[in-house]
């Protein structure tokens, strides 16, 4: 709930100055003022950001034919960290419209990290490591001049490491995966100019569940396989810079 109040203050923030301009359309640059919305949100741009995420995993059920506690799970745990990366996209404001549409491509690395003691097994414990996210999403939205309000959906993708560890042994099995998903999100985008934009948007995440193998560190050890539920929220901020208009 902090963070969706979080994300609301900061678009707030982001689209008070346009509604102090009383949400006039206007031009940028030397351009002559048209009458109706002016169009300029219309263009492709790249750009970068950094921001937080909070992940769940879940379930952590065993599938290990014929090994102890099959079907029963052996606890859970949260991760969070930071997150970082680049974007890159095209939009189109329909003509005499305040609409926009667009479509965006993003990658981003970061350092969440979780574990939790074994519910079942004593001295034993699991450990998640989120390395990268990736999304392909479409975003539609609402321009007030310079401000821009927009809703996005699309697929997403996630680098995961697990493992698990005992005491005695330490790390007795890994696993390094590739997840795929979805993602929905909110944000707003605040052109600082015509070629110059940031924004701020607070995203969910959902990779559902998966059957991980565990490959074993030790000789001798059986493959392990769990069925783990992944899903995540980001908040985070950016700038992009714009051209092709």
């Amino acid at each position: 709930m902090r963070r969706y109040l979080l994300t609301a203050a900061l678009l707030t923030t982001l689209a008070a100055p346009a509604i102090a301009d009383g949400l006039t359309p206007r031009s940028y640059g030397t351009a002559a003022r048209v009458s109706g919305p002016f169009s300029i949100w219309t263009g492709c741009y790249l750009g970068g950001h950094a921001g937080g995420i909070w992940d769940s995993s879940d379930g952590w059920v065993v599938r290990t034919p014929g090994g102890a506690f099959l079907g029963q799970s052996l606890g859970a745990h949260d991760l969070d960290g930071w997150v970082g990366g680049a974007q890159v996209g095209c939009d189109y404001q329909f003509s005499n419209s305040r609409f926009v549409i667009g479509i965006q491509a993003d990658y981003g690395w970061t350092d969440a990290k979780g574990s939790h003691a074994s519910a079942r097994e004593i001295g034993v414990a699991y450990h998640s490591d989120l390395q990268s996210l990736a999304t392909v999403t479409g975003r539609f939205g609402h321009a007030w001049d310079r401000f821009l309000g927009y809703v996005k959906a699309g697929g997403a993708w996630s680098s995961v490491d697990y493992s698990a560890s005992t005491i005695l042994v330490g790390t007795a099995y890994t696993s390094s995966d590739t997840r795929s998903g979805w993602t929905a999100g909110i944000g707003g985008e605040y052109a600082v100019s015509s070629n110059l934009s940031v924004f701020v948007e607070y995203n969910d995440f959902d990779f559902g569940t998966m059957d991980v193998r565990f490959a074993p560190r030790i000789a001798g050890l059986p493959a392990g396989f769990l069925d783990i539920e992944e899903s995540a929220s980001v908040l985070r901020a950016g700038v992009n810079l714009r051209f092709g208009k």
